[in-house]
Protein backbone atom coordinates (compact mmCIF):
# COMPACT_ATOMS: atom_id res chain seq x y z
CA UNK A 1 0.00 0.00 0.00
CA UNK A 2 2.78 2.42 0.94
CA UNK A 3 4.68 1.62 -2.26
CA UNK A 4 2.30 3.86 -4.21
CA UNK A 5 3.88 6.89 -2.51
CA UNK A 6 7.25 5.89 -3.98
CA UNK A 7 6.02 5.93 -7.57
CA UNK A 8 7.26 8.83 -9.68
CA UNK A 9 3.75 9.83 -10.79
CA UNK A 10 2.51 10.07 -7.18
CA UNK A 11 5.56 12.09 -6.17
CA UNK A 12 4.99 14.52 -9.03
CA UNK A 13 1.35 14.93 -8.02
CA UNK A 14 2.44 15.48 -4.40
CA UNK A 15 4.88 18.16 -5.53
CA UNK A 16 2.26 19.89 -7.66
CA UNK A 17 -0.40 19.96 -4.91
CA UNK A 18 2.20 21.21 -2.44
CA UNK A 19 3.10 24.10 -4.76
CA UNK A 20 -0.61 24.70 -5.35
CA UNK A 21 -1.12 24.86 -1.58
CA UNK A 22 1.72 27.37 -1.25
CA UNK A 23 0.21 29.58 -3.96
CA UNK A 24 -3.27 29.26 -2.41
CA UNK A 25 -1.94 30.12 1.04
CA UNK A 26 -0.23 33.24 -0.28
CA UNK A 27 -3.24 34.45 -2.27
CA UNK A 28 -5.50 33.59 0.63
CA UNK A 29 -3.58 36.07 2.79
CA UNK A 30 -4.11 38.82 0.25
CA UNK A 31 -7.83 38.00 0.06
CA UNK A 32 -7.98 37.94 3.87
CA UNK A 33 -6.55 41.45 4.21
CA UNK A 34 -8.82 42.71 1.43
CA UNK A 35 -11.76 41.27 3.42
CA UNK A 36 -12.78 39.28 0.34
CA UNK A 37 -12.42 35.70 1.53
CA UNK A 38 -15.89 34.94 0.16
CA UNK A 39 -14.72 36.12 -3.27
CA UNK A 40 -12.55 33.02 -3.66
CA UNK A 41 -15.54 30.82 -2.86
CA UNK A 42 -17.74 32.63 -5.36
CA UNK A 43 -15.17 32.52 -8.17
CA UNK A 44 -14.33 28.87 -7.59
CA UNK A 45 -17.99 27.92 -8.03
CA UNK A 46 -18.26 30.30 -10.99
CA UNK A 47 -15.47 28.39 -12.74
CA UNK A 48 -17.50 25.17 -13.10
CA UNK A 49 -19.62 26.19 -16.15
CA UNK A 50 -16.43 27.18 -17.98
CA UNK A 51 -14.96 23.71 -17.46
CA UNK A 52 -18.01 21.99 -18.94
CA UNK A 53 -18.39 24.45 -21.83
CA UNK A 54 -14.70 24.09 -22.72
CA UNK A 55 -15.13 20.30 -22.81
CA UNK A 56 -18.26 20.59 -24.95
CA UNK A 57 -16.51 22.87 -27.46
CA UNK A 58 -13.34 20.82 -27.78
CA UNK A 59 -14.54 17.31 -26.97
CA UNK A 60 -11.35 16.55 -25.04
CA UNK A 61 -10.34 16.65 -21.41
CA UNK A 62 -7.17 18.69 -21.81
CA UNK A 63 -6.40 20.41 -18.50
CA UNK A 64 -4.94 23.54 -20.11
CA UNK A 65 -8.05 24.03 -22.27
CA UNK A 66 -10.34 23.35 -19.33
CA UNK A 67 -8.37 25.86 -17.23
CA UNK A 68 -8.86 28.51 -19.91
CA UNK A 69 -12.59 27.83 -19.91
CA UNK A 70 -12.71 27.94 -16.11
CA UNK A 71 -10.72 31.19 -16.03
CA UNK A 72 -13.03 32.90 -18.52
CA UNK A 73 -16.10 31.77 -16.57
CA UNK A 74 -14.60 32.91 -13.24
CA UNK A 75 -13.59 36.30 -14.68
CA UNK A 76 -17.13 36.76 -16.02
CA UNK A 77 -18.36 35.97 -12.51
CA UNK A 78 -15.98 38.54 -11.01
CA UNK A 79 -17.15 41.16 -13.51
CA UNK A 80 -20.81 40.45 -12.73
CA UNK A 81 -20.15 40.75 -8.98
CA UNK A 82 -18.62 44.20 -9.51
CA UNK A 83 -21.38 45.22 -11.92
CA UNK A 84 -24.21 44.13 -9.60
CA UNK A 85 -22.58 45.92 -6.68
CA UNK A 86 -21.96 49.17 -8.58
CA UNK A 87 -25.28 49.36 -10.44
CA UNK A 88 -27.66 48.42 -7.64
CA UNK A 89 -28.13 48.57 -3.90
CA UNK A 90 -27.04 44.94 -3.54
CA UNK A 91 -24.06 44.57 -1.21
CA UNK A 92 -20.85 42.84 -2.25
CA UNK A 93 -21.37 39.71 -0.17
CA UNK A 94 -24.92 39.35 -1.47
CA UNK A 95 -23.69 39.71 -5.06
CA UNK A 96 -21.05 37.06 -4.39
CA UNK A 97 -23.68 34.70 -3.02
CA UNK A 98 -25.88 35.25 -6.07
CA UNK A 99 -23.10 34.57 -8.56
CA UNK A 100 -21.89 31.55 -6.57
CA UNK A 101 -25.33 29.93 -6.60
CA UNK A 102 -26.31 30.76 -10.17
CA UNK A 103 -23.01 29.77 -11.79
CA UNK A 104 -22.66 26.58 -9.77
CA UNK A 105 -26.24 25.60 -10.57
CA UNK A 106 -25.55 26.27 -14.26
CA UNK A 107 -22.39 24.18 -14.08
CA UNK A 108 -24.18 21.22 -12.47
CA UNK A 109 -26.95 21.45 -15.07
CA UNK A 110 -24.48 21.46 -17.96
CA UNK A 111 -22.48 18.63 -16.40
CA UNK A 112 -25.62 16.50 -16.01
CA UNK A 113 -26.55 17.06 -19.64
CA UNK A 114 -22.99 16.34 -20.78
CA UNK A 115 -22.69 13.11 -18.79
CA UNK A 116 -25.84 11.78 -20.44
CA UNK A 117 -24.37 12.13 -23.92
CA UNK A 118 -22.25 9.43 -25.52
CA UNK A 119 -19.20 11.69 -25.69
CA UNK A 120 -19.48 12.92 -22.12
CA UNK A 121 -20.37 9.68 -20.40
CA UNK A 122 -16.73 8.84 -19.74
CA UNK A 123 -15.46 12.42 -19.53
CA UNK A 124 -14.71 12.27 -15.81
CA UNK A 125 -15.83 15.86 -15.30
CA UNK A 126 -17.34 14.87 -11.95
CA UNK A 127 -13.80 14.82 -10.59
CA UNK A 128 -13.71 18.60 -10.87
CA UNK A 129 -16.33 18.94 -8.10
CA UNK A 130 -14.34 17.35 -5.27
CA UNK A 131 -10.96 16.91 -6.96
CA UNK A 132 -9.16 13.81 -8.17
CA UNK A 133 -5.42 14.34 -8.25
CA UNK A 134 -4.79 10.65 -8.95
CA UNK A 135 -6.33 11.12 -12.40
CA UNK A 136 -3.78 13.77 -13.35
CA UNK A 137 -1.22 12.92 -16.03
CA UNK A 138 2.26 14.42 -16.36
CA UNK A 139 1.05 17.19 -18.68
CA UNK A 140 -1.60 18.20 -16.12
CA UNK A 141 1.01 18.27 -13.36
CA UNK A 142 3.34 20.44 -15.44
CA UNK A 143 0.54 22.89 -16.25
CA UNK A 144 -0.48 23.18 -12.60
CA UNK A 145 3.09 23.61 -11.37
CA UNK A 146 3.94 26.23 -13.98
CA UNK A 147 0.91 28.40 -13.21
CA UNK A 148 1.29 27.99 -9.43
CA UNK A 149 4.93 29.08 -9.60
CA UNK A 150 3.80 32.05 -11.73
CA UNK A 151 1.36 33.10 -8.98
CA UNK A 152 4.06 32.79 -6.30
CA UNK A 153 6.51 34.88 -8.34
CA UNK A 154 3.93 37.62 -9.01
CA UNK A 155 3.39 38.08 -5.27
CA UNK A 156 7.07 37.67 -4.36
CA UNK A 157 8.45 40.10 -6.96
CA UNK A 158 5.78 42.72 -6.23
CA UNK A 159 5.69 42.32 -2.46
CA UNK A 160 6.16 46.04 -1.73
CA UNK A 161 3.45 47.00 -4.19
CA UNK A 162 1.05 44.43 -2.76
CA UNK A 163 1.71 45.72 0.75
CA UNK A 164 0.98 49.31 -0.27
CA UNK A 165 -2.09 48.23 -2.22
CA UNK A 166 -3.51 46.39 0.80
CA UNK A 167 -2.62 48.67 3.71
CA UNK A 168 -2.17 52.20 2.32
CA UNK A 169 -3.91 52.58 -1.06
CA UNK A 170 -3.91 56.39 -0.86
CA UNK A 171 -0.14 56.49 -0.41
CA UNK A 172 0.24 53.90 -3.17
CA UNK A 173 -1.81 56.08 -5.50
CA UNK A 174 0.35 59.06 -4.60
CA UNK A 175 3.44 57.03 -5.46
CA UNK A 176 2.05 56.45 -8.95
CA UNK A 177 0.74 52.92 -8.38
CA UNK A 178 -2.42 52.32 -10.39
CA UNK A 179 -5.08 50.89 -8.08
CA UNK A 180 -7.18 49.89 -11.08
CA UNK A 181 -4.40 47.78 -12.53
CA UNK A 182 -3.61 46.33 -9.11
CA UNK A 183 -7.26 45.30 -8.77
CA UNK A 184 -7.12 43.69 -12.21
CA UNK A 185 -3.87 41.91 -11.31
CA UNK A 186 -5.34 40.76 -8.00
CA UNK A 187 -8.43 39.31 -9.67
CA UNK A 188 -6.36 37.67 -12.41
CA UNK A 189 -3.92 36.03 -10.00
CA UNK A 190 -6.76 34.94 -7.68
CA UNK A 191 -8.63 33.38 -10.60
CA UNK A 192 -5.44 31.68 -11.78
CA UNK A 193 -4.92 30.17 -8.33
CA UNK A 194 -8.50 28.91 -8.26
CA UNK A 195 -8.59 27.36 -11.72
CA UNK A 196 -5.28 25.51 -11.42
CA UNK A 197 -6.60 23.71 -8.36
CA UNK A 198 -9.96 22.62 -9.72
CA UNK A 199 -8.81 19.13 -10.74
CA UNK A 200 -6.71 18.45 -7.65
CA UNK A 201 -9.00 19.99 -5.01
CA UNK A 202 -12.28 20.62 -6.83
CA UNK A 203 -14.34 23.73 -7.42
CA UNK A 204 -16.16 23.37 -4.11
CA UNK A 205 -13.15 22.95 -1.84
CA UNK A 206 -10.46 25.09 -3.49
CA UNK A 207 -11.89 28.06 -1.58
CA UNK A 208 -11.13 26.26 1.69
CA UNK A 209 -7.48 25.90 0.64
CA UNK A 210 -7.42 29.67 0.08
CA UNK A 211 -9.18 30.62 3.31
CA UNK A 212 -8.11 28.15 6.02
CA UNK A 213 -4.28 28.51 5.82
CA UNK A 214 -4.43 32.30 5.97
CA UNK A 215 -6.84 32.29 8.92
CA UNK A 216 -4.65 29.73 10.67
CA UNK A 217 -1.54 31.85 10.10
CA UNK A 218 -3.25 34.86 11.66
CA UNK A 219 -3.12 33.13 15.04
CA UNK A 220 0.68 33.06 14.96
CA UNK A 221 1.76 36.54 13.93
CA UNK A 222 0.82 40.19 13.45
CA UNK A 223 3.34 40.66 10.61
CA UNK A 224 1.99 40.49 7.05
CA UNK A 225 5.27 39.09 5.70
CA UNK A 226 5.44 36.37 8.36
CA UNK A 227 1.76 35.61 7.86
CA UNK A 228 2.40 35.04 4.14
CA UNK A 229 5.21 32.62 4.98
CA UNK A 230 3.23 30.67 7.61
CA UNK A 231 0.14 30.51 5.40
CA UNK A 232 2.27 29.20 2.52
CA UNK A 233 3.69 26.50 4.82
CA UNK A 234 0.22 25.50 6.04
CA UNK A 235 -1.16 25.45 2.49
CA UNK A 236 1.76 23.49 1.08
CA UNK A 237 1.67 21.03 3.98
CA UNK A 238 -2.08 20.49 3.61
CA UNK A 239 -1.70 19.91 -0.13
CA UNK A 240 1.11 17.37 0.25
CA UNK A 241 -0.25 15.46 3.27
CA UNK A 242 -3.84 15.42 2.00
CA UNK A 243 -2.75 14.13 -1.41
CA UNK A 244 -0.58 11.45 0.21
CA UNK A 245 -3.50 10.20 2.31
CA UNK A 246 -5.88 10.14 -0.66
CA UNK A 247 -3.30 8.27 -2.76
CA UNK A 248 -3.30 5.42 -0.23
CA UNK A 249 -6.96 4.64 -0.93
CA UNK A 250 -8.72 3.49 -4.05
CA UNK A 251 -10.64 6.31 -5.69
CA UNK A 252 -10.46 8.57 -2.66
CA UNK A 253 -11.09 12.20 -3.68
CA UNK A 254 -8.13 14.46 -2.98
CA UNK A 255 -9.91 17.69 -2.10
CA UNK A 256 -11.68 16.56 1.09
CA UNK A 257 -8.47 15.12 2.54
CA UNK A 258 -6.52 18.31 1.79
CA UNK A 259 -9.23 20.39 3.46
CA UNK A 260 -9.34 18.10 6.52
CA UNK A 261 -5.56 18.40 6.94
CA UNK A 262 -5.82 22.20 6.56
CA UNK A 263 -8.60 22.20 9.15
CA UNK A 264 -6.36 20.27 11.56
CA UNK A 265 -3.72 23.00 11.16
CA UNK A 266 -6.42 25.54 11.99
CA UNK A 267 -7.43 23.67 15.16
CA UNK A 268 -3.80 23.55 16.30
CA UNK A 269 -3.41 27.26 15.54
CA UNK A 270 -6.68 28.09 17.28
CA UNK A 271 -5.49 26.39 20.47
CA UNK A 272 -1.73 27.00 20.52
CA UNK A 273 -1.30 30.17 18.40
CA UNK A 274 1.02 32.63 20.10
CA UNK A 275 -0.97 35.73 19.11
CA UNK A 276 -4.64 34.83 19.58
CA UNK A 277 -4.56 31.16 20.56
CA UNK A 278 -7.21 30.01 23.03
CA UNK A 279 -4.63 28.43 25.35
CA UNK A 280 -2.48 31.55 25.44
CA UNK A 281 -5.47 33.75 26.08
CA UNK A 282 -6.56 31.44 28.88
CA UNK A 283 -3.09 31.56 30.48
CA UNK A 284 -3.06 35.34 30.18
CA UNK A 285 -6.50 35.49 31.74
CA UNK A 286 -5.37 33.32 34.66
CA UNK A 287 -2.23 35.41 35.11
CA UNK A 288 -4.25 38.63 35.04
CA UNK A 289 -6.80 37.18 37.49
CA UNK A 290 -3.99 36.09 39.81
CA UNK A 291 -2.39 39.52 39.59
CA UNK A 292 -5.69 41.23 40.40
CA UNK A 293 -6.16 38.91 43.38
CA UNK A 294 -2.65 39.68 44.65
CA UNK A 295 -3.20 43.43 44.22
CA UNK A 296 -6.48 43.13 46.11
CA UNK A 297 -4.77 41.28 48.96
CA UNK A 298 -1.99 43.88 49.11
CA UNK A 299 -4.54 46.68 49.20
CA UNK A 300 -6.45 44.90 51.97
CA UNK A 301 -3.25 44.49 54.03
CA UNK A 302 -2.36 48.13 53.50
CA UNK A 303 -5.81 49.23 54.68
CA UNK A 304 -5.57 46.99 57.76
CA UNK A 305 -2.19 48.40 58.69
CA UNK A 306 -3.52 51.91 58.18
CA UNK A 307 -6.38 51.21 60.58
CA UNK A 308 -4.00 49.90 63.24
Amino acid sequence: MWSILLSSNTQWVLLSTMILGIAAGIMGCISYWRKQSLMSDALSHAALPGVVIAFLLTGQKNLFILIIGAAISALVGAFLIQWIQSSSRVTEDTAMGMILSVFFGLGIMLMTITNRTAAGNQSGLDGFIFGQAAAMVRADVNTMMFLAIFVILVVFLGFKEWKLFLFDPDFAKGMGLSLTWMNILYTTVLVTTIVIGIQAVGVILIAALLIIPSVSARYWTESFKTMLLISAIFGGGAGAVGTAISALGSGWPTGPFIVVVAASFFVVSLIFGKEKGVLLQYLRYRKQKKQVKQDHQLNTLALEKGVE
